[in-house]
């Protein structure tokens, strides 16, 4: 289990590595001059270039990804070209409100998700397991650009139920945080939802019709108690590593959510500074979310060896 554990540590440092070099040169490669988005459109070229120079922006690509690498291992994550400050201070404010919102789906989508695709299986071909699995569909294939904005329109407009933005303001009670965050998290869990219920799904329909589930029912057992103890732990196996990539997702896809309600998270922080031309923002951002990414997908594939004695006998192979 501990070669298995540093195989994997290495293997993620391997891809952050790579992550590192596709975000700095990707970046590089967008169209436009910091310096002349800091100063506008009416700036002097010399000011520009002067300013160009100042940030670092002139030099050879390897100079400045040696720079931003090196500054990261020793914990600078390098300064803002738009706000002349250090950009740790941004990433790690906008990085904890976005785990609020993602952290109010997850824990709503995740229970939901498993239960409905529990259900479903239990009634293959009736009328629950059509329902649940047209309706965990079409929530999967609406963009969160249409269902946010349905919500708004019916909750927020409408109804006026729930308040339209995500920001509940300074000195907010946790109480009145978690009443704004209820929209916004409303998209997120749509289409989340129709991932985890189908794996479930699968992955119950395979543990029901398994040789060991039949055993215990041939040995007596209540139907329920087969569930319990033999399908769903096995059944939820694979759904342990979707509900890790889909962690990824929530933190790291949220621009669209995060701008349709003016939410100051990561993914609004990211978008903002593309926008700006603010490549040391944006770079430290989207390694972040990196990070995040797999550490959740690390810890997935650690729960699901510790759940699967199959696994944990190929791991310390």
């Amino acid at each position: 289990m501990t070669m298995y554990l540093v195989r994997r540590l290495g293997l993620a440092l391997i891809t952050l590595f790579l992550l590192s070099l596709i975000v700095f040169f990707a970046g590089q490669v967008l169209p436009g001059d910091p310096a002349r988005a800091i100063l506008g459109p009416l700036a002097s070229p010399s000011a520009v270039h002067a300013l160009d120079h100042q940030l670092g922006v002139d030099r050879p690509l390897v100079t400045q990804y040696w720079t931003w690498i090196s500054g990261i291992v020793h914990g600078n994550f390098g300064e803002s070209y738009q706000y002349r400050a250090p950009v740790w201070p941004f990433i790690q404010s906008a990085l904890f409100n976005s785990i609020k919102l993602a952290a109010l789906a997850f824990v709503i989508v995740v229970p939901l998700g498993i239960a409905g695709g529990v259900i479903a299986a239990l009634n293959v071909g009736r009328a629950p397991d059509r329902i649940i699995s047209v309706a965990g569909l079409s929530a999967t294939t609406v963009p969160e650009f249409v269902s946010g904005i349905v919500v708004i329109v019916i909750f927020g407009v409408y109804l006026k139920a729930l308040p339209v933005t995500a920001s509940a303001g300074a000195g907010a009670s946790p109480a009145d945080q978690l009443y704004h965050l209820i929209l916004p998290a409303i998209p997120l869990i749509l289409i989340l939802f129709g991932y985890i219920a189908r794996m479930a799904r699968a992955g119950t329909i395979e543990a029901l019709e398994s040789d060991y589930a039949r055993t215990a029912t041939l040995k007596g057992l209540p139907r329920w108690t087969v569930i319990r103890r033999h399908v769903l732990r096995n059944s939820l196996l694979p759904t342990i590593t979707v509900i890790a990539t889909q962690t990824g997702y929530l933190i790291g896809g949220l621009v669209i959510v995060e701008t349709l309600f003016n939410y100051q998270g990561i993914g609004n922080l990211i978008y903002r500074a593309a926008t700006a031309k603010d490549f040391p923002m944006m770079e430290a951002g989207i390694l972040t979310i990196g990070v995040v990414y797999m550490v959740a997908t690390l810890f997935a594939d650690l729960l699901s060896t510790a759940l699967n004695p199959r696994l944990r006998t190929a791991a310390s192979a």
